[in-house]
């Protein structure tokens, strides 16, 4: 944890956070983390470690022990910004097996519901993978932005060539409105199934 300090300062600083920002999401004063950031302090709590984590948007084990080059799933919000754009994060490179019938090409980013955050077709501890886009490609899931607003929708084209947006478990559809935004394709989606799920399953 010798790197602690620095990392946090890049951290802070990739996230576009100043250090009175951090101070407020994770509880503490600005001159704490001035300490925290020098290595003044070189102990910090677990309960602070995990807000801290929070609040750069990067897993634990990458805060204590950097690993910048390995992939990580970033907290998806029902609030803009976009998940990756608050954390400068950079994207990854999926094999095309993971994505059968996908037409997409370039980075996507990992998303993971944020906690005590809800949205359609997505359950805590679900692993979404998202490629930025503000074009429609192909019918299926999409990451939508409505104002402030950052929601799932199935994403299709009606006959006249219009995109409609449904709701997890609703047959009817929203038109296109000059208030929705496509952000991103779900182009892949890998359901959470808790342990004690697969244990029984294998007996």
């Amino acid at each position: 944890m010798d790197a602690l300090g620095p990392r946090i300062k890049s951290l802070r600083i990739a996230a576009g956070l100043n250090k009175a920002a951090l101070a407020r999401h994770v509880g503490v004063s600005d001159v704490t983390i001035s300490y925290w950031e020098s290595g003044t302090i070189k102990q910090i709590g677990h309960e602070r470690l995990v807000a801290l984590s929070q609040a750069l948007n990067c897993p634990l084990a990458h805060l204590l022990e950097g690993e910048p080059n390995r992939p990580s799933p970033l907290y998806l919000r029902s609030r803009l910004p976009l998940p990756w754009n608050e954390a400068a994060h950079k994207g990854v490179d999926l094999p095309l097996e993971l994505i059968p019938g996908q037409r997409w090409d370039g980075d996507c980013h990992l998303l993971t519901p944020a906690p005590d955050e809800s949205f359609d077709f997505l359950h805590a501890f679900d692993l979404v993978a998202a490629a930025p886009t503000e074009i429609f490609r192909q019918p299926g899931l999409y990451l939508v932005t409505e104002g402030e607003r950052l929601m799932i929708r199935r994403v299709a084209q009606d006959a006249t060539g219009q995109l409609t947006f449904q709701r997890q478990g609703q047959n009817d559809v929203t038109p296109y409105h000059s208030g929705l935004r496509l952000a991103a394709k779900i182009v892949a989606l890998w359901r959470h199934e808790p342990l004690s799920d697969i244990s029984r399953s294998t007996r």
